[in-house]
C-alpha cells in the first residue's frame, strides 16, 4: 500500500531552526490509514527500536545505584512517604493535612456518568462523609497491606464525576491505584465506615475498606521485606482460579508488583485444590472478616511473564517493557484496569526496580531525579536542540502529560506514551486530530499542544534516569 507523503509545511514551523539532522524529516513521514503520523507496522514492534541501538543491553544503572536513588527519592521528595519513619502516634493536624490536601470540595460544575449535573446536595454528602470532625487529637499509627488492585479516590465515594457532559474517560474523583502487597498507614475512616484514608509510599487518598487488611508494623514490613519473591514483568498477570479461596482467585497483579513466595509448604501437596509443581506458590495478604491481616498461598503459573528479581535497567528492557502495554486503553488514575501516562512510565521503570512519584507534576520536578527544566526563557531553538539530544528511556514532560523516548527515526525522536490523542498539521495546513486513547507510538516533533504551540514548545522538563 502506498501512503501519501506529507508536504514540507508539516514540520516547517518546528524544523526551520532545527539541527541539520532534523531537516527534511517531514519528507520521510507518511500518514498511514490509521492517521497516526509517521508510524507503520514496523514501528509497532519493540525489536525495531532495539535493533537501532548500539549497545541495547548495556546497564543504565546497576542494582546498587537504583537502591541508592530509591532511598534518595524517599528521603527528599515531598510527594513520597516513608512509612517506616512515621511516629508511633499521629496528631490531628498531620492527618487533617493529608486529607484536606486532597479532598477539597469541587469549585466547578461536575457531571455524572449519564451526563447530568451533579447536585450540590450530592457533593455536600460526599464532603460530609470525610468526617473531619471525628479525627482524634492523637491516634496510634496503624498499618495495613493492600489485598487487591485498589482504586485510590479523592473522596470516600464510588461516584464517578466528569468535567464535561459526555466525557466519561477521566473520572475526577479517581486518583490512582495501589497493588496487592503495598504497605499503607491507615489514618482515618469515613463517616459511613466503608472507606479508609490511607497513606502509601507514593500517595495519600481514600480507598474502600475491603481493599486493606490491618496488621502490626512487624507483620506489614516483614511481608514487604520477605524473600524470595517474584516480580511481575508482563503487563498483567493473574493468579490461578481457585474456588477454595476466592480472595486470591484470579487476582490481578500489574507490572512491577513484587510478591513473596510461600516457602514453607510441602511441594507434593495440593495448594487450593491444585498441584503446585507447574506454578509458583505466592504468599498473598488477605483480609479477614474483622478486617485484620492474614496470609494465603495462591498459585501463579510458571509460564506467566515474571522474574526472580527486577529486570536489569537497560535500554532494550525499557523498550520491551513499554511495548508490553502497547494498545492498552488509557485509564486515568489506573482506571479500567489500565493506567494513565504517568502510571505507564512509572510501571515500566518499576519492573526494573526504579521507584518514581505517581503524578506527572511530581515526576517532572522531583529533586531525586536528574531533570532539565524549561521555562519561558528557553528559545524554540534551545528546545529543539534538547529534543534532538533525547536518549532512549528519557521522559519528556509537558503540562499534564509524559512520554518515554524509544529512539530516533527520520532524523527526529519518537516516543511511546499513554495518550488520549494526537494533533498535527496536514499538508494543506489544516489540523488533524486523531483520538488514540491508548498506549501509542508517535513522533515527537509534529505533535501540537494547541493551535499555536507544539509539544516541544510546551516542554516543562526532561527526566533522565542515568548515572
Amino acid at each position: 500500500m502506498r501512503f501519501p507523503l506529507l508536504a514540507t509545511l508539516l514540520l516547517a514551523p518546528l524544523l526551520a531552526a532545527a539541527p541539520s539532522q532534523a531537516r527534511g524529516a517531514d519528507e520521510a513521514l507518511v500518514v498511514p490509514p490509521s492517521g497516526v503520523l509517521g508510524v507503520g507496522e514496523a514501528q509497532l514492534t519493540p525489536q525495531f527500536w532495539v535493533d537501532r541501538l548500539a549497545q541495547p543491553d548495556a546497564p543504565v544503572l546497576d542494582r546498587a545505584a537504583i537502591a541508592a536513588q530509591n532511598a534518595k527519592l524517599l528521603q527528599i521528595d515531598p510527594s513520597m512517604h516513608d512509612l517506616r519513619a512515621l511516629p508511633s502516634t499521629l496528631d490531628r493536624a498531620r492527618v487533617e493535612g493529608w486529607i484536606e490536601g486532597l479532598s477539597q470540595r469541587p469549585d466547578r460544575p461536575l457531571f455524572d456518568v449519564g451526563g447530568k449535573p451533579v447536585p450540590a446536595a450530592t457533593l455536600d454528602a460526599v464532603v460530609a462523609n470525610l468526617a473531619l470532625g471525628a479525627i482524634p487529637a492523637r491516634q496510634k499509627t496503624r498499618y495495613g497491606l493492600v489485598v487487591r488492585r485498589a482504586a485510590l479516590r479523592t473522596f470516600p465515594t464510588t461516584l464517578r464525576v466528569f468535567h464535561e457532559e459526555g466525557d466519561t474517560d477521566i473520572d475526577r474523583f479517581q486518583e490512582t491505584a495501589e497493588f496487592p502487597g503495598t504497605p499503607v498507614a491507615i489514618v482515618h475512616s469515613s463517616a459511613d465506615g466503608q472507606w479508609l484514608f490511607v497513606v502509601s509510599p507514593r500517595y495519600a487518598a481514600w480507598t474502600e475498606k475491603d481493599n486493606v487488611a490491618e496488621g502490626s508494623a512487624t507483620q506489614v514490613f516483614g511481608y514487604v521485606d520477605k524473600t524470595p519473591y517474584r516480580v511481575i514483568t508482563g503487563a498483567v498477570a493473574r493468579t490461578v482460579f481457585t474456588r477454595e479461596v476466592p480472595a486470591v482467585s484470579q487476582l490481578q497483579l500489574d507490572m512491577g508488583t513484587r510478591v513473596p513466595l510461600a516457602t514453607d509448604l510441602p511441594p507434593d501437596q495440593p495448594v487450593n485444590g491444585q498441584t503446585p509443581y507447574a506454578a509458583y506458590v505466592l504468599d498473598l495478604p488477605v483480609r479477614k472478616a474483622d478486617g485484620s491481616l492474614a496470609f494465603s498461598p495462591a498459585l501463579l503459573q510458571k509460564n506467566t511473564d515474571t522474574a526472580a528479581d527486577y529486570l536489569p535497567l537497560t535500554r532494550a528492557n525499557l523498550i520491551r517493557q513499554a511495548f508490553k502495554f502497547l494498545g492498552e486503553r488509557y485509564g486515568w488514575g489506573h482506571a479500567y484496569d489500565g493506567r494513565d501516562c504517568s502510571g505507564f512510565v512509572s510501571d515500566v521503570y518499576r519492573s526494573m526496580g526504579v521507584q518514581m512519584p505517581r503524578n506527572t507534576s511530581r515526576q517532572a520536578i522531583s529533586p531525586a531525579l536528574e531533570h532539565r527544566a524549561f521555562t519561558a526563557k528557553d528559545s524554540r531553538e534551545e528546545r529543539l536542540k534538547a529534543a534532538q539530544a533525547l536518549e532512549v528511556g528519557d521522559l519528556v514532560y509537558i503540562p499534564g502529560h509524559v512520554m518515554m523516548v524509544i529512539g530516533h527515526l527520520h532524523g527526529q525522536p519518537y516516543v511511546i506514551h499513554d495518550t488520549g490523542g494526537m494533533s498535527y498539521r496536514k499538508a494543506d495546513g489544516s489540523k488533524a486530530r486523531i483520538k488514540l486513547n491508548a498506549v501509542s507510538v508517535t513522533p515527537l516533533l509534529p505533535l501540537l499542544y494547541n493551535d499555536q504551540q507544539s509539544y516541544v514548545e510546551r516542554m516543562t522538563s526532561i527526566v533522565r534516569i542515568r548515572h
